[in-house]
């Protein structure tokens, strides 16, 4: 349906500037690129190349753990029974060659204890670390497999059922999920990086996502411009909640090892700031989908029935919008609890209390993610629905009266049904018993009507 030239003024009114000012905080914080730093060599933050398991051969375990203390024999601990396996049992003796770097051809030892859980097969890619500083004999030790193949054949199949099943509007959600991934490998992550705020970069970010591939999947309408104003609000409102709470929680940021070495390699970084910065962007995939879902049932219950008010389609429209509220915060809940399942599992094992398991740091910071994420969500829809109301009901160019009234027969004369002169084909378009021209006239005593000669 389209909307009027007068509402396209105030809907431009509206996102021009917004869209003017994301524009300029993505050029005064574009970053250089990430800031350089010596390597520590711990988790991520080391040099890697790529090898192949091209032998495997079984030996005796006791025979590579010569230098350990002897066992004594009790398994009722884990530690015990990894000591026990290690004399005992049978290990595997690896021999990776590397495939990539300055010393591509060169192959190494890697020994895999049998409690260890990876194990290797031949011909199997492999991720090798590379230790400069330390001896020749151990400068190399593997850390991870190779994925890349299943990774990218998992990748191939999504971007194929989406284009199969969304044709022209999948390749442009494809396309609008490029330039997200680039949006925040290529801006967000590294100005982070350099010492900006978090909160800013994660804003300013965010919203280029949002109207990128709002318009770029949905098209350049009102409906969208709609649904980009919804995702806005619900985001500020997100932003000041999360702020709010974080603070008062207390919540660093700096729970584990990952976060740790980022502290440890950019001490600047504000890591609560980071935590809202996640709690943004991880919230802003669901809003786009809450938001434009409402938007368009709006748009087509105002197509279905024009003469409904802002009213009727603000009633009608937050009933299913319930029935969305309900669905998407449990997928949301979940999803983070999902996530956290090891966590939760280990605190289970430790018999804890609930309110020990809340309180905690961990899961106190996916507790208010979660939470505060909702609560932009459930506000998302009220907002976004009142707003499409609005504006499709204030619609200068919406037909008021689209329908005709049907014309009602004729009453039958004394010859029967269907004689006289409007009778026929020929006899033009039915008005109704007493319309001529525009014009009533009362009816004759016979009870039809006639009609008035100029």
């Amino acid at each position: 349906m389209p909307v009027s030239r007068h509402l396209r003024k105030v809907i431009a009114a509206v996102l021009i500037p917004f869209a003017a000012a994301v524009v300029v905080g993505l050029t005064v914080l574009w970053p250089g690129g990430a800031p350089a730093h010596e390597r520590t060599g711990v988790g991520f933050d080391r040099q890697t190349v790529e090898g192949q398991v091209v032998q495997i051969e079984k030996i005796p375990c006791k025979d590579v753990n010569a230098g350990q203390v002897p066992s004594t024999g009790d398994t009722s601990t884990p530690q015990g029974r990894e000591a026990v396996q290690e004399e005992t049992g049978q290990c595997e003796k690896a021999t990776i060659e590397l495939t990539s770097g300055k010393e591509k051809g060169r192959t190494f030892i890697e020994i895999v204890q049998p409690d260890a859980p990876r194990q290797f097969h031949v011909k199997q890619g492999v991720v090798v670390a590379y230790a400069p500083d330390a001896p020749q004999d151990l400068q190399y030790s593997v850390t991870d497999v190779d994925r890349e193949f299943p990774m990218l054949l998992l990748a191939g199949i999504f971007a194929l059922a989406v284009v199969v099943v969304g044709r022209l509007r999948g390749v442009m959600a494809l396309i609008a999920l490029v330039v997200s991934f680039a949006i925040l490998t290529l801006f967000i992550l590294p100005a982070i990086l350099q010492g900006s705020n978090p909160l800013v970069v994660a804003v300013v970010g965010a919203s280029a996502i949002m109207l990128i591939a709002l318009y770029l999947c949905h098209g350049l309408t009102a409906r969208t411009s709609v649904a980009v104003l919804g995702t806005l609000i619900s985001l500020l409102l997100i932003g000041l909640l999360g702020s709010l709470f974080i603070g008062w929680a207390s919540l660093t940021g700096n729970t584990d090892d990952s976060t740790g070495l980022i502290h440890g390699l950019y001490p600047d970084i504000d890591m609560s700031g980071l935590l809202l910065a996640g709690v943004i962007i991880g919230s802003l995939g669901v809003l786009d989908d809450v938001t434009v879902t409402q938007t368009s049932a709006v748009w087509e219950l105002r197509q279905a029935d024009p003469t409904m008010g802002p009213r009727a389609l603000y009633r009608a429209g937050i009933r299913i919008g319930r029935d969305h509220i309900a669905s998407v915060v449990n997928t949301l809940v979940l999803a983070y609890a999902g996530a956290a399942l090891p966590l939760l599992l280990l605190f289970s094992i430790a018999q804890s209390s609930v309110g020990t398991v809340a309180n905690s740091e961990l899961v106190a910071e996916e507790i208010v993610r979660t939470l505060v994420g909702s609560i932009g969500l459930v506000a998302s829809v009220p907002v976004t629905t009142a707003l499409a109301a609005l504006v499709v009901s204030a619609d200068r160019s919406a037909p008021e009266n689209p329908a005709t009234p049907s014309a009602a027969p004729a009453p039958s004369g004394p010859s029967g049904p269907g004689t006289g002169p409007a009778a026929g084909p020929a006899a033009g378009p039915a008005r109704g018993p007493h319309e001529s021209q525009g014009m009533l006239v009362p009816p004759a005593p016979g009870g039809r009507g006639h009609r008035r000669k100029k």
